[in-house]
C-alpha cells in the first residue's frame, strides 16, 4: 500500500505566510542620486545623472529591462519639435491653448527647445524614428496647426535600446540597479529628501536607501477608475503604474496641481488600448460616427475633443468607431505592422478572436476610465523647469510630473533635466528618520498580520468602483462628496487587507496609493468650482468656465496636521502670448481645507418633498469651451525555453552579461545549430561591440531563414548607431544578390540610411522580383535624387504599390532639388519628372492615378495638367478627385479657384477636405476666402476646422 503525497484536489494548499521582518535587520543603501522607477523618464535620469559623475542607484518594483510604460514600445512621438517642420513657441502656444491657458510656460518650454536634441541623442542610443529617404525626419501633421507627430517603425524596441545604454560599462559603474525593490515612502529631514524605505518584492526583505537626492519617475496613476472591458488591470495606462510617486510625492510634504484635470480617452471597445486614431490619420484614417461622419471641431491635444466624443457616444448617432475599411490594401498592411507589433502586440489577436479585419470591419471606439496623467493630461507633481518639487533635493519626471502633454519626449526630456540637476548633491550622512522608518515598515508589513483579511482584489476593486461611481465626470459636488465619505471608510478595508507574500505585499502597497490618489482626485474636483478642460473636469452644478475666479493652478498639500490643503495659484505671465489668455501673475490664494456637502440627507429633514415647478429648466450646460512595451530580448526567452536549451544557449546567456567583444560571440556566429546563431545574433545585437556591423551582413547570407530574419532585423534596428564602413558597405551589397527577399530589403534599406549606395547599386533592384524589394529600391534612389532611373521605371512596373511608391517619390525629388540647389530650368530631370507623372495620370488603377495628381501639388501643374486635374475633379474615384484637388493647390488660381470651389460641394468630405486644404494656397485671393467662408459650415468636422484655420 503506498500513501500518496498529493492533497485531494479538493483540498487547498496553504500557504506559508512570509515572517515580519524586524526593523532593525533593514539592509541599507546608499548612493548621491536615488531613481525610482526604471521606465521613460527614470532610465534618462539615471544615465546623465552618472555622466555627470553622481554614484547613482535605481530602484525598480519590476525588472528596468522591461518595465514601464515604455516597455510594450512605442509607435511615434506625438510632440516632436523638429527644425523646420515646427517651431518652439508655436508648440507652447499650441499646449497652452489645448489646456484652456492652466499651464506654466517655462515647463513647456523646455520640451519644446529640448525635445530635439533628446531625438538625436535618442538615436545615437539606436531609436529609430522615421526618416524620409534623403533622411530628413518624416513628421507628420495630426493635429490641426502644427506637424509634430514623429513615426518610431521599429519602437517596439526602445526599452531594449535603453537596456544597452544602462549596461555600458561606463555606466554599470556608477549606475547600481536594483530590480525587484519597491519604495513605498521618501524619507525626509531637516525640509529636504534623503533617501527612501521600500521592500524587496520577492524576498519581503525591509530596505532603506540614504540619498543626497531622490528623483520619482513612477508614472501615472493608471489604476483608478475600473476599465469598462471589468479587467482590474486592464487599463488605458500601464496597469503596474498605480500613483506610488503621486502618494509618495504627498506624504513628503510635495505639492500636487492639476489633480482634477483626469486623463480620459478614446479606446478600442472592451480592449482598452488606444485606437491610435493619430497613428490611422496620416494613412487616411479616421473617427466617425455610425453614419460614417467626422464629428471632432476640436484639436485632438484637448479635452474639449474628449467631450464632443463622450457626446457623440451617447447620442444616438453613435457608437463611434474608427474607420479604416476605405482604405487601400498597402495602407492597411501597413497599419496592421504598426498597431500589431509596435502599439500592442495583442491588438491583433484581439480583433482576429472576434472574425474582424481591418478591410471589413471599422473598430469601435469608446471611452477609457480616468486616470492622472501629466504627460498625457496636466495632473502630478508639480515641478520647476528643472523637475525640480517644492521639497529641496525632491524630483520628479515623467508622467508623474505635471508637464501638461509632456508625453515621451517630454518625459525624457524632464529626465534628463533632473539627472543633472541632482547629480550636484552627496550622499545623505545623518541619521535617517526613525518615525519615518518606522510608518513605512508598518504599512508595508501590516497585511502579514491578517493572512486571513480580504484579498487585495476584493479591496481594489471596491475602491476603483467608487471611483467610477462618484468622481468619474461629469462630476457633481454631491457624488464627490459621497465618494470622501466613501474613500475615508476605506480606511478600514485597506487596513484589514491580508497577505502571504512579498507579492501580495505589494498590491496590498498600491491599494494605499490608489486609495490616496482617489481622494486628491475627489478633493480636487470639489475645490475647483467651475467646468474647464472638456470632459477632464466637467461639473455639472459649475457648468461654465470661470476665468475670473478660476484662472489658477490648484495646488495640494499635506499641512502639518496631516490635513489636504489647496491653493489657488495664479497662471504666470506667459512667455509665449496666446490670444485670448491674459494671465497677469500675483500673489496666490489660500483656500485651506475643502470640505464634503452635507450628504446625509436629500433635502430638508424638516420639509416634505415638493415636485419641481412645471417647466423648470435644467441648469444651463456648458457649450464648446473656447480655446482662446518591449518584450524580454530574445536572448532571455528563447535561449531558456524547451528542449533547446543547451549547455552552449546557456554559455551565450552567461556570455551576454559580460560584455562581450565580437571575437568572443564570432564562435557562435558560426555554430553548427542555426538555435543557437540565431541567439548569437540577439547577443551581438544587445551588446553591439565594433564590428557588429559587417557581422550582421556576413550573417544576412546565413544558410537558415530565422537567422537571416535576425540579422535582417537587428540591422535595421541598430541603423543609427552603426558605422558607415567599407566592409559593412560589401557585405550589404552581396546580399543584394541572395535568394531570400527579406535578406535583400534590409540590405537595400540600411545601405540608403547609411548613404553607403549609389545610383548603379540600386538601379538593378527595380528589377526584382519581390515587391517589397521594388519598393526599397524605389526609397533608394529618392535618396540619391535618380530621377531619371525613377522616371524610367515609373510606368512599367506590374505592381499599383511599386507605382504608387515612385509617384510619391518623383515628387519627393523634386521637392528637394530647389534645397540642393538644383535650379529646374537647367536640370533635364525635372521634365523627365512630370513626363513620368504625366504618364501615371493615364494609369488604368485609381489609386495610382491619385498619387500622380497628389504628386503633382509638389512638383508643379502647368496649364495642360491644370485642365486635366479640373477633369479629373469628376472622376468616379474619390481618391483621384482628392489628388485631383491636391493638384490644383499650385495651380494657376484663375482656373483652380473656381474649380475647387465646386469641389466643396462634393459628396466625399476627404475631397472636401483636399479642397480647402488647396484653397489654402490661394488665400490671397478674394474668391478663394469666399468659398473657404462657405466650407466652415460643412457638415464634416475637418473641413470645417481647416477651413475655420485657413481663414
Amino acid at each position: 500500500m503506498t500513501t500518496s503525497v498529493n492533497p485531494p484536489a479538493d483540498t487547498p494548499l496553504a500557504v506559508p505566510s512570509l515572517a515580519v521582518p524586524p526593523l532593525a535587520d533593514a539592509e541599507e543603501l546608499t548612493c548621491d542620486v536615488l531613481v525610482i522607477g526604471g521606465g521613460t523618464a527614470g532610465t534618462m535620469a539615471a544615465l546623465t545623472a552618472a555622466e555627470h559623475g553622481a554614484d547613482v542607484l535605481l530602484l525598480e518594483k519590476a525588472h528596468v529591462r522591461h518595465s514601464g510604460a515604455l516597455a510594450m514600445g512605442m509607435d511615434g512621438v506625438n510632440n516632436a519639435v523638429i527644425p523646420g517642420r515646427a517651431e518652439p513657441d508655436d508648440y507652447v502656444a499650441e499646449i497652452t491653448r489645448a489646456n484652456d491657458g492652466i499651464v506654466d510656460q517655462s515647463t513647456v518650454r523646455q520640451t519644446a527647445t529640448r525635445g530635439f536634441g533628446m531625438v538625436q541623442r535618442l538615436e545615437s542610443y539606436g531609436v529609430k524614428f522615421e526618416k524620409d529617404e534623403h533622411g530628413d525626419y518624416a513628421v507628420r501633421q495630426v493635429h490641426r496647426s502644427g506637424s509634430y507627430v514623429l513615426p518610431m517603425p521599429e519602437g517596439k524596441d526602445v526599452k531594449k535600446v535603453l537596456y544597452r545604454q544602462l549596461r555600458r560599462r561606463e555606466m554599470r559603474e556608477r549606475i547600481r540597479i536594483e530590480n525587484r525593490v519597491m519604495p513605498v515612502r521618501v524619507l525626509t529631514a531637516d525640509g529636504r529628501a534623503v533617501g527612501a524605505a521600500g521592500f524587496n518584492t520577492r524576498t519581503g526583505q525591509f530596505v532603506q536607501v540614504r540619498a543626497g537626492a531622490v528623483i520619482l519617475a513612477t508614472g501615472a496613476c493608471g489604476r483608478l477608475g475600473l476599465p469598462a472591458s471589468g479587467y482590474l488591470y486592464g487599463t488605458y495606462e500601464n496597469p503596474t503604474n498605480a500613483g506610488d510617486g503621486y502618494a509618495m510625492a504627498y506624504h513628503a510634504g510635495a505639492e500636487l496641481t492639476g489633480i482634477e484635470c483626469f486623463q480620459i480617452n478614446p479606446l478600442i471597445k472592451d480592449y482598452n488600448g488606444p485606437a491610435c486614431a493619430y497613428v490611422a490619420n496620416p494613412f487616411g484614417g479616421y473617427q466617425v460616427n455610425r453614419h460614417g461622419e467626422r464629428f471632432v471641431d476640436s484639436d485632438y491635444w484637448s479635452g474639449q475633443m474628449m467631450a464632443e466624443f463622450a457626446a457623440e457616444v451617447a447620442s444616438d448617432r453613435g457608437p463611434v468607431y474608427l474607420k479604416l475599411s476605405h482604405l487601400p490594401e498597402e495602407s492597411v498592411s501597413a497599419l496592421e505592422t504598426i498597431l500589431h507589433s509596435t502599439e500592442r502586440p495583442t491588438r491583433g489577436t484581439f480583433h482576429s478572436g472576434r472574425g474582424h479585419d481591418y478591410r471589413t470591419h471599422d473598430i469601435e471606439m469608446h471611452i477609457s476610465e480616468i486616470g492622472l496623467c501629466g504627460g498625457h493630461s496636466a495632473s502630478g507633481v508639480r515641478v520647476d523647469d528643472h523637475a525640480r518639487t517644492t521639497v529641496p533635493r525632491l524630483y520628479a519626471a515623467g508622467d508623474l510630473a505635471c508637464v501638461p502633454h509632456n508625453y515621451m519626449i517630454g518625459a525624457f526630456v524632464f529626465g534628463d533635466l533632473a539627472g543633472a540637476d541632482a547629480s550636484q548633491y552627496s550622499a545623505y550622512e545623518g541619521e535617517l528618520p526613525g518615525d519615518q522608518l518606522r510608518a513605512a515598515h508598518e504599512l508595508i508589513y501590516r497585511p502579514l498580520r491578517n493572512p486571513d483579511g480580504p484579498p487585495q482584489p476584493q479591496v481594489e476593486y471596491k475602491l476603483r468602483r467608487f471611483v467610477n461611481d462618484y468622481v468619474a465626470p461629469p462630476k457633481s459636488g454631491a457624488r464627490l462628496s459621497l465618494a470622501l465619505e466613501s474613500f475615508e471608510r476605506m480606511h478600514t478595508d485597506i487596513a484589514g487587507m491580508g497577505a502571504r507574500t512579498a507579492h501580495e505585499l505589494m498590491r496590498c502597497a498600491e491599494v494605499t496609493f490608489i486609495r490616496d490618489c482617489a481622494e486628491m482626485a475627489a478633493r480636487s474636483s470639489l475645490a475647483r468650482t467651475e467646468s474647464r478642460w472638456g470632459l477632464y473636469h466637467d461639473r455639472i452644478d459649475h457648468p461654465r468656465r470661470d476665468d475670473a475666479s478660476w484662472f489658477h493652478h490648484l495646488d495640494l498639500h499635506k499641512s502639518p496636521s496631516g490635513a489636504m490643503e489647496f491653493t489657488a495659484r495664479p497662471v504666470a505671465p506667459y512667455l509665449v502670448p496666446v490670444d485670448g489668455f491674459d494671465p497677469v501673475g500675483g500673489p496666490s490664494r489660500a483656500l485651506g481645507e475643502v470640505h464634503a456637502e452635507d450628504v446625509a440627507t436629500a433635502g430638508s429633514r424638516d420639509v416634505a418633498p415638493v415636485a419641481a415647478p412645471a417647466g423648470a429648466a435644467e441648469p444651463e450646460r456648458a457649450g464648446p469651451t473656447p480655446t482662446t512595451t518591449s518584450p524580454v530580448p530574445q536572448v532571455a526567452t528563447t535561449a531558456l525555453t524547451g528542449e533547446q536549451s543547451s549547455a552552449r544557449l546557456l554559455e551565450l546567456v552567461a556570455l551576454a552579461e559580460e560584455e562581450p567583444e565580437l571575437d568572443a560571440l564570432q564562435p557562435y556566429l558560426t555554430d553548427p545549430e542555426a538555435t543557437v546563431r540565431r541567439e548569437a545574433v540577439a547577443v551581438l545585437t544587445e551588446t553591439l561591440p565594433p564590428g557588429t556591423g559587417t557581422a550582421l551582413a556576413t550573417a544576412l547570407r546565413d544558410a537558415h531563414a530565422e537567422v537571416r530574419a535576425a540579422a535582417a532585423a537587428s540591422l535595421r534596428e541598430l541603423v543609427e548607431t552603426l558605422p558607415a564602413e567599407p566592409d559593412l558597405r560589401d557585405g550589404l551589397a552581396a546580399a543584394l544578390a541572395e535568394p531570400d527577399p527579406v535578406v535583400r530589403a534590409a540590405a537595400l534599406d540600411v545601405l540608403r540610411a547609411l548613404r553607403l549606395g549609389d545610383t548603379g547599386l540600386f538601379a538593378g533592384s527595380l528589377a526584382d522580383s519581390d515587391i517589397a524589394v521594388r519598393i526599397e529600391a524605389v526609397r533608394a534612389l529618392v535618396s540619391v535624387d535618380a530621377a531619371g532611373e525613377l522616371a524610367r521605371a515609373a510606368v512599367g512596373d506590374p505592381s499599383r504599390e511599386v507605382r504608387v511608391a515612385i509617384a510619391k517619390g518623383l515628387a519627393t525629388v523634386s521637392a528637394e532639388r530647389p534645397a540642393r540647389d538644383i535650379p529646374a530650368a537647367a536640370d533635364p530631370a525635372a521634365d523627365a519628372i512630370e513626363a513620368a507623372l504625366t504618364g501615371l495620370l493615364d494609369d488604368p488603377d485609381a489609386l495610382v492615378r491619385a498619387a500622380a495628381y497628389g504628386a503633382l501639388g509638389t512638383t508643379d501643374c502647368p496649364g495642360p495638367l491644370t485642365a486635366r486635374a479640373v477633369a479629373a475633379l469628376a472622376e468616379a474615384a474619390w481618391q483621384v478627385r482628392a489628388g485631383a484637388a491636391t493638384a490644383l493647390s499650385v495651380a494657376d488660381p484663375d482656373v483652380a479657384v473656381p474649380a475647387l470651389a465646386k469641389a466643396l460641394a462634393d459628396s466625399n468630405a476627404d475631397v472636401r477636405k483636399a479642397a480647402v486644404l488647396a484653397l489654402t494656397r490661394h488665400r490671397a485671393t478674394e474668391e478663394a476666402r469666399a468659398a473657404l467662408a462657405t466650407a466652415t459650415t460643412d457638415s464634416d468636422a475637418d473641413v470645417r476646422a481647416y477651413a475655420g484655420r485657413a481663414l
